[in-house]
């Protein structure tokens, strides 16, 4: 189990760094409201469908009352879509951060930005 929870640490921080890396890059998760890439919306669905929709609903339909409302996610807060997708939130959302690679979080949030429409 304390090999898992290092192996887990050290994935996470490498991811964190990464991201840190990106950023300084080309500033892509600097919060800016962007239009989703469509061909990165077509992926992030079908990672969506796969990973997400059991909670956040088919094409992000659902009351919001259990999860949290996709459609309603600030488009201008890609920071804290990664954070939580990363890092899971409220003790309800499981962490993605160690089964989905940063590109394909960044896929599933052209595709939030699409509001399901994609």
């Amino acid at each position: 189990m304390k090999i898992r929870i290092l192996l887990f640490a050290a994935l996470t921080a490498a991811t964190v760094m990464q991201w840190q890396i990106a950023d300084a890059e080309d500033g892509s998760r600097s919060g800016a409201s962007e239009q989703p890439d469509a061909e990165m919306a077509v992926k992030g669905k079908a990672l969506y469908m796969h990973h997400c929709s059991h909670c956040h609903g088919f094409n992000m339909v659902n009351a919001g009352t259990i999860a949290f409302d996709l459609r309603q996610f600030p488009h201008n807060d890609k920071a804290r879509f990664v954070h939580s997708v990363t890092e899971g939130k409220n003790g309800r959302m499981p962490q993605w951060g160690d089964l989905l690679k940063p590109q394909e979080i960044d896929e599933i949030w052209a595709y939030v930005l699409t509001g399901g429409a994609q």
